[in-house]
């Protein structure tokens, strides 16, 4: 009988997109649009331009590679999501990789509200964000991560998660947050200084000139859930809930007491 070792290299996603926007008399919309891969894009008419983003091959594991770099002229004004909640699946081999950039010129604005990302147990990822603001831009940005989903029993006891976030303004860095999860930190989730039992968590930062002015509405509307501060044209607010879906609610009454306008309809299904 003859034996062979085989050797069978997993497939692996890859996405790429490139977006570049252009505003005129007063309107925002889509200039250039590449898209490559599991990584695609829709533009749902909406009150102000929208771009909905998808991951076609339905979620991220070891070996995936993601890119994203979005281009913003002044004036525009841009709201940019997702389809659905992200999934870090169980990896075997390596992390998966996401790569987001957001360039917002001088005199425009970002709401880059995506959905949950929710993290599997063994799931291994590596996500490097940054929004690049010039001279008077400003943002909105929002992330959720969720451990697992407490209505399908799921546990999350290893991971391996590192978020980088930036948001800098003429190279200037404005909010810098390195985020490391492993099994050590989740070791000690009941901690006050960690988690503290709960599975689900938001950030969520506003850069504008006038971020201090929203505070007390942004302390309202999270209650219970977290708290905000802001200083020197920046609020930042943190929450926690035991699962995502209270998280969401939460997170939905805070956006909406400091943005203008309905949230994207993808948050309202």
């Amino acid at each position: 009988m003859l034996h062979q070792n085989l050797t069978t290299d997993l497939p692996r996603a890859r996405g790429t997109l490139r977006a570049g926007f252009v505003h005129s008399d007063g309107v925002t919309r889509i200039g250039r649009l590449f898209q490559a891969g599991s990584a695609k894009a829709m533009l749902p008419p909406a009150p102000s331009c929208e771009m909905v983003l998808l991951n076609t091959s339905g979620g991220l594991t070891g070996g995936d590679r993601m890119e994203i770099l979005v281009d913003q002229p002044s004036g525009s004004h841009l709201t940019v999501t997702t389809q659905t909640a992200e999934r870090a699946y169980r990896s075997t081999t390596g992390r998966a990789r996401v790569t987001s950039r957001f360039v917002v010129a001088a005199g425009a604005h970002l709401d880059l509200l995506p959905q949950e990302t929710i993290l599997f147990d063994r799931s291994a990822l590596l996500r490097d964000q940054e929004i690049e603001l010039s001279g008077d831009a400003t943002c909105l940005w929002v992330e959720t991560l969720i451990l697992g989903r407490a209505a399908m029993g799921e546990t999350v006891r290893t991971l391996d998660l590192t978020d980088r976030r930036r948001i800098t303004r003429d190279g200037r860095p404005v909010f810098i947050e390195n985020l490391r999860l492993d099994d050590t930190v989740l070791a000690q989730g009941n901690s006050a200084a960690t988690l503290a039992g709960n599975r689900a968590f938001a950030t969520l930062v506003l850069v504008a000139t006038d971020a201090a002015d929203r505070l007390g509405r942004a302390r309202d509307a999270i209650g219970d859930c977290g708290a905000a501060s802001a200083f020197d044209g920046k609020l930042v607010a943190r929450l926690t809930a035991e699962d995502g879906w209270p998280l969401r609610q939460a997170l939905m009454r805070l956006i909406r007491s400091i943005r203008p306008g309905p949230l994207p309809r993808v948050w309202q299904i």
